[in-house]
């Protein structure tokens, strides 16, 4: 199917909504977006249940379902989200997806006869809290970006960066799902082995080398059965959306343990993900051409397919930025760190979901992907500070004075993520945050 195809009268650049907040230049959630979290009233007893951004506010998705102003299928959607995590209605599939943002968009548009009883279940963002918005039974960190891989690679092995398998499999790992938090959960520093070049054995203490790493987390929605892989030319018909995803990384500790196995206590320790997931429709605009190098090797048949070709590829603008305890104190803005673009991907996301499923494993509703640190071919659009400062030899200077080589304690790493173009209306993804605190 085309990206001219997923295109729907929800997408319209001219639609306003009678929220007002959602039609503001520069708004992350206006009413061609309408993405998905789980939430509840700040200091309230009441449960968690889902919630669709509209500006600043939330429509509250069980009292919307209450509301009387929904029938058929959308109901149905509306009665999954009402429970306190997605999961339900993401295995529902995607005609229950668009048929309720359907509903949605024609709820909230401008002039919709539903706006005054919905205006009685939204909830203001500012008197919010949120949870994981699903059950995330499973979660695998795929290696996408050629240029964090390449990067990476040379300070390790000059000569030869990139390993044989990178241009041939889609790579990845099976992480921990049990430590990722929902956005602005603090963690501390972690502890584990390190070994200095110079030490003749390890030494156990705090990481002295923490990093972010700049990511895309994408959930599935109705999986596939075990032993029944998915074609890469239905493989984003099981993709319900994307969220912004900062996979926190212990260098001196991965360093140490990552052979032969890869990564292990360096990455279970904390991953972070923003509240609201922008569901694959909301994107269809920003789908884009996907490319791969004539001189490199063409994707086997079951990685290949002309939608891929035409349409693969998601055109998402990725920030970083620190806020530091000094800049806190001082009541001084976050600076911006680099900027990157998921579209620069060498592998894209029918290709992770293809490639994981091709042995016959069997994906669930929930289950999360990270790309991979979403670095782009410039220096300033590294999605690490294990790039930026060039493995720490060359220190980052920020306008306040400071300097980083690696994280440090009070530290607050802040990710977020748009998509903007002319002809469609600018959509965002909203924040993602955490602060380092300091080890026991």
């Amino acid at each position: 199917m085309s990206k001219n195809q997923l295109i729907n009268e929800t997408h319209n650049p001219q639609l306003t909504s009678w929220v007002d907040s959602a039609n503001l230049s520069g708004c992350d959630f206006p009413i061609q977006n309408l993405p998905f979290a789980v939430f509840t009233k700040i200091g309230s007893d009441e449960a968690f249940r889902g919630g669709v951004a509209i500006g600043d506010q939330i429509l509250d998705l069980a009292a919307a379902k209450d509301s009387g102003e929904f029938t058929g299928l959308a109901l149905k959607a509306l009665e999954a989200c009402s429970e306190s995590e997605l999961n339900t209605f993401m295995a529902m599939g995607k005609e229950a997806w668009s048929a309720l943002r359907t509903a949605l968009s024609n709820a909230l548009v401008t002039g919709s006869s539903s706006q005054n009883i919905l205006a009685n279940c939204l909830v203001s963002q500012a008197d919010a809290e949120y949870a994981l918005p699903c059950n995330i039974g499973d979660y695998t960190d795929f290696y996408t970006s050629i240029h964090h891989a390449t990067s990476v690679g040379k300070k390790f092995r000059p000569d030869n960066p990139l390993l044989p398998n990178y241009k041939w499999v889609p790579i990845g790992y099976h992480g921990r799902s049990s430590s990722i938090e929902i956005s602005g959960s603090d963690f501390k520093r972690p502890k584990g082995q390190t070994k200095a070049p110079t030490a003749t054995e390890p030494s156990f203490g705090p990481c002295k080398r923490l990093d972010y790493e700049l990511e895309i987390g994408i959930f599935i929605g109705n999986g596939n059965a075990l032993g029944e892989p998915v074609s890469i030319e239905n493989a984003e018909d099981h993709v319900f959306g994307i969220c912004i995803f900062n996979d926190w990384s212990a260098r001196d500790i991965q360093g140490w343990e990552y052979q032969p196995l890869g990564p292990f206590l360096s990455k279970s320790f904390a991953s972070t993900i923003s509240p609201w997931i922008v569901t694959t429709e909301a994107l269809a605009p920003y789908k884009t051409q996907w490319t791969r190098d004539e001189s490199d090797p063409q994707p086997m048949p079951y990685l290949e397919s002309s939608q891929n070709r035409t349409s693969g590829s998601f055109d998402i603008n990725l920030q970083v930025l620190l806020e530091t305890e000094t800049m806190r104190n001082a009541e001084h803005a976050p600076t911006a760190l680099a900027q990157s673009n998921f579209k620069d991907s060498y592998w894209t996301v029918a290709q992770m979901v293809a490639h994981h499923t091709v042995n016959g494993c069997n994906l669930r509703a929930g289950d999360m992907f990270g790309s991979g640190t979403q670095s782009g071919p410039k220096p300033e659009e590294a999605g690490s500070m294990l790039e930026l400062s060039n493995a720490g030899s060359e220190p980052i200077s920020l306008p306040n004075g400071e300097s980083r080589t690696f994280l440090e304690d009070g530290d607050n790493v802040i990710m977020t993520g748009w998509c903007e173009k002319e002809g469609a209306s600018r959509i965002g993804f909203g924040l993602v945050e955490a602060k380092i605190l300091p080890a026991d």
